[in-house]
């Protein structure tokens, strides 16, 4: 399961994207790839990994900073912001 579906599931995640015109569709989790890999997660049950999320918006993209808290038994993720910032489109 990604990342993004499972901070998706909780209300929080889904606000500050309401907060900031953001769709579901228009989020990208860099670096998810290497944070779900099997050498990363090997002997892991919880992850805490400093990450960026990037959204797009009819007036830019924005950058939310901060750290992902993943549980792997329970297929729980939450997403503790840090700072964010906005790139206008140009």
């Amino acid at each position: 399961m990604e990342i993004k579906e499972l901070l998706l599931n909780g209300k929080s995640f889904s606000e500050l994207l309401k907060q900031f015109s953001i769709d579901a569709a228009d989020v990208t989790i860099q670096d998810e790839g290497m944070i779900l890999s099997e050498q990363f997660l090997r002997h892991k049950e919880i992850v805490k990994e400093s990450i960026c999320i990037e959204g797009k918006n009819k007036e830019g993209i924005i950058n939310f900073f901060g750290t992902l808290h993943y549980n792997l038994l329970n297929k729980l993720a939450v997403f503790e912001m840090q700072g964010f910032e906005q790139v206008s489109l140009r």
